[in-house]
């Protein structure tokens, strides 16, 4: 048998030395960046999101609307890479094939390249006629940065020539200079085919106005859109769509807060007409596509694939309150920031003809379904809990009712049934809720505890639909009509689902629950 000699044992014990430090250099500086921490999986106890879209580390917030080329859609968004602390936000680019699965693209505008300020929320256009002489196919990016002129918030135009890879600042001097007010933000911009013309929107304080260019540089004032009570308007949204009774219908909407006066915090809308300067409303007050607290600086954009682009649009937002933006168990995992799902919506012709926009969830998320478990029947007078457990799932049933009051479920349930987030139907006061005071959730002084909306019980029954993921939970109801959109913290522990019906008999049928897996 051959010795080791103290040499060769030398050699030895510095390559085990080596290649341990190597191993840790890897894992420290090449697999993860230095500042950020690595992804946990979704079994593992993380608040990541499972299937919803979620900032890569530090922070995002508000969603630039997408745009769709080549099969697949270009998604931008405003991110900090130096949060927590402040020092201004950027555009990052993500693309998607199916509004489900994002692959990152990295950061399209940088912060602090040119002298006025980050980029902040705006639109992308593929200028396809030339218009701006940049060439055919140019993707423009209009936003808003705070100039280097006091600070005042301008609006200035980026360019890429490299299919939306990276941008160049097309120059430090403003497309649209700023009027004199104090908010003049959020461009959004369409191509108005019956006019032949740009028409960007803007807000403006309690306004949002209306100009138009035929360039994408020189821009003409020639309407405004006023509110009342909807405090500061934020990411206005101007489109047509066509209603299910073949109507032809424009849409104004923006993200409102309407909290003073009982209404939401989310997406206001109006339908109406517009004559390429002057939007004209169908209604005096406002519909709301979220009746929750966190669907903010909302989006829509075409189906990019559909023959048809006025038959249905999709939609998300940042599912966030800047009443409590910093509150998430997410920052001690490196990141805070968070979409919606994507939704699917329809325009729709209610009662008396007043047209309605309805909800649903892109189709795609069906991919992520599990096993699903069902239960065709069960009633309840009281509560009953269902022989199953879940955190991460999609919860489908039909609820009717003759007498009870109050009706619905309780998920994420404690074993103790003392922590859970309810959903319910109020039969006697005519509104669905949710209610996430029983569990953990980011408003720590409870004064959004509750989100309500007006619902139709007099029918005695409702079809509901629910997602639930590791922080989030959507609710769509009334064929779509209602959805409510809310932050909520269960504990790992808690997955119980329990049905309630109040002062009176309820049926609950074809109940489906599926799990989600994870859309990495």
């Amino acid at each position: 048998m051959k010795t080791i000699t103290n040499k060769k044992l030398l050699w030895i014990v510095i390559a085990l030395v080596v290649l341990s430090l190597l191993r840790l250099y890897y894992y420290s500086f090449i697999q993860q960046p230095a500042d950020n921490p690595p992804r946990k999986k979704v079994n593992e106890q993380s608040y990541r999101a499972a299937y919803h879209f979620t900032a890569p580390d530090h922070w995002k917030n508000d969603p630039q609307r997408p745009i769709y080329v080549n099969g697949k859609y270009h998604y931008y968004y405003l991110y900090n890479k130096d949060y927590p602390k402040g020092n201004g936000t950027e555009w990052r680019h993500a693309v998607s094939e199916d509004l489900v699965h994002w692959k990152d693209e990295g950061v399209a505008i940088p912060k602090y390249t040119n002298k006025n300020g980050d980029p902040w929320s705006g639109s992308v256009v593929i200028d396809k006629k030339n218009t701006a002489g940049f060439g055919k196919n140019t993707w423009i990016a209009i936003l808003t940065q705070p100039s280097k002129n006091g600070g005042r918030q301008e609006q200035f135009l980026w360019y890429s020539k490299d299919n939306g890879k990276t941008f160049t600042s097309y120059s430090d001097k403003p497309v649209m200079n700023n009027p004199g007010t104090k908010d003049f933000r959020d461009p959004k911009i369409i191509w108005n085919e019956q006019h032949n013309k740009w028409v960007m929107t803007m807000a403006e304080g309690n306004k949002i106005g209306f100009y138009e260019s035929s360039n994408l540089k020189d821009w003409k004032y020639t309407s405004g859109f006023s509110t009342e009570n909807l405090g500061v308007l934020e990411c206005p949204d101007l489109y047509m769509m066509r209603a299910d009774d073949g109507t032809m219908k424009w849409v104004l909407g923006f993200s409102a807060n309407g909290s003073v006066i009982g209404e939401p915090n989310t997406y206001a809308y109006w339908t109406g007409s517009f004559d390429g300067n002057t939007f004209i409303p169908d209604q005096e007050k406002p519909q709301w596509l979220d009746h929750g607290f966190d669907w903010y600086g909302g989006v829509t954009f075409e189906d990019g694939a559909a023959s048809d682009p006025y038959e249905k649009r999709y939609a998300f937002a940042w599912m966030n309150n800047w009443t409590y933006p910093h509150n998430t168990p997410t920052r001690k995992e490196g990141f805070n920031g968070m979409d919606s799902v994507t939704r699917e919506i329809k325009l729709k012709t209610g009662d008396g003809g007043a047209c309605y926009l309805a909800s649903q969830p892109v189709k795609a998320l069906e991919d992520l379904k599990g096993r699903t478990k069902t239960y065709e029947k069960i009633e309840v007078d009281g509560s009953k809990t269902l022989d199953m457990k879940a955190d991460v799932y999609q919860l489908e049933t039909d609820i009717s009712w003759n007498e009870a009051k109050n009706i619905g479920l309780r998920l994420r349930e404690s074993d103790d049934k003392k922590r859970h987030i309810v959903v319910g139907i109020n039969a006697a006061d005519q509104y669905s809720y949710v209610n996430r005071s029983f569990t953990d959730h980011p408003d720590k002084e409870n004064k959004f505890t509750e989100s309500k909306a007006p619902s139709d019980t007099a029918k005695n029954k409702v079809h509901m639909k629910v997602l639930v993921d590791k922080t989030s939970i959507e609710v769509f109801m009334d064929d779509g009509k209602t959805v409510h959109s809310n932050l909520v913290y269960p504990r790992f522990q808690d997955e119980g689902v329990s049905l309630f019906s109040d002062g009176g008999k309820t049926t609950f049928q074809n109940i489906k629950v599926s799990p989600l897996k994870e859309n990495r």
